[in-house]
């Protein structure tokens, strides 16, 4: 707390004590010619313009703290390693960190040959796990999220590898410290049908608990409306079953998103991916502050990843671009 009485203090010979504690407050009319006496009797002046002087500074500095704390910070800003060109690499932490962002989504891993997918999601290797572990550690950044990149080729609708992916996902998530799963349903593998939503949210609803247990939330990413989300979370029927929301994904498939967030709410939505590619956020055709003014309206907590591209080329400065442009929506909101 600023004080907004400056404590006065002798600068005199004697012993220097002050006439007064750190509380005591001037008494009234103290102006200029009036004295403050310490022990040693030496007169110490206390000149009205530069107590008011001292005052107004000390009300300005209390003013900017003011403004620099204002403004939404339950929002978390992260970035995906794949947007950071280092998907699945451990670099990708120190880059996102270098950045300035607060975390790091990262990809657990696919198989370069489509034809041939691993034993077992790559990340989980002791080595490449490792190595994630200690970039967050030396970084102090932390592992955000994750993602079953893997699914955009064993789709989780009608594939039972994608089945295993998803499972194997739940203990390594939890082991990287994060605590939200991508699940994406894009391509060939996005829901079109009632029976394919169905279908997932039948295995959802197996597996929720052990995803419950585990502590980690299985968030949907798909090009679907927030209904139908929200129907496939009341099939699934688990308090670890959320909707993973991409405002660029949902705008560009025709949907409100300003009334879709809402809709959720923050108790639907277990994390968001902002872009408006291939702009810059901000200069493309979605209101984002608009975007963000729904997400604070929500009360939402958590993080929003900026799955950005690079328009210039220099995936460095576009994402600090994007990073500084929302951080400045969240300041204002």
């Amino acid at each position: 707390m600023i004080s907004l009485h400056p404590r006065l203090s002798s600068h005199g010979s004697g012993t220097g004590q002050p006439c007064g504690s750190d509380s005591s407050i001037p008494p009234e009319g103290l102006g200029a010619g009036s004295l403050c006496r310490p022990k040693a009797n030496t007169p110490l002046a206390l000149n009205r313009r530069k107590f008011i002087r001292t005052g107004g500074a000390a009300l300005a500095a209390a003013a900017l703290t003011a403004r620099l704390e204002a403004g939404y910070t339950k929002l978390k800003i992260g970035a995906p390693d794949w947007n950071l060109k280092l998907e699945a690499k451990p670099a990708s932490i120190e880059l996102a960190k270098s950045i300035g962002f607060d975390g790091v989504q990262i990809s657990l891993g696919h198989s370069s040959d489509a034809k041939n997918p691993p034993a077992h999601l790559p990340v989980s290797a002791p080595d490449l796990f490792d190595q994630f572990l200690a970039e967050a550690k030396k970084n102090q950044l932390p592992i955000a999220s994750t993602c079953v990149e893997i699914l955009h080729r064993n789709y989780l609708k009608n594939d039972p590898l994608g089945k295993q992916w998803v499972a194997e996902s739940i203990p390594l998530t939890r082991k990287l410290g994060a605590r939200v799963i991508l699940l994406p349903f894009f391509g060939k593998g996005a829901l079109q049908t009632r029976a394919e939503m169905d279908y997932v949210g039948d295995f959802l609803k197996e597996i929720g608990p052990e995803a419950e247990k585990t502590g980690v939330i299985l968030g949907l990413e798909n090009t679907i409306s927030a209904e139908d989300n929200a129907r496939i979370l009341d099939h699934a029927h688990s308090k670890a079953v959320l909707v993973y929301y991409d405002v660029g994904n949902s705008f560009n498939n025709g949907f409100d998103i300003y009334k879709e967030i809402g809709w959720l709410g923050k108790d639907r939505i277990c994390e968001f991916h902002l872009k408006d590619n291939p702009n810059r956020i901000g200069q493309g055709k979605i209101d984002f502050p608009k975007v963000i003014g729904a997400i604070v309206e929500t009360g939402f907590s958590g993080w929003a990843q900026l799955e950005t591209v690079a328009p210039s080329g220099d995936v460095r400065k576009d994402m600090k671009t994007n990073l500084d442009y929302v951080r400045g929506l969240l300041a204002k909101a």
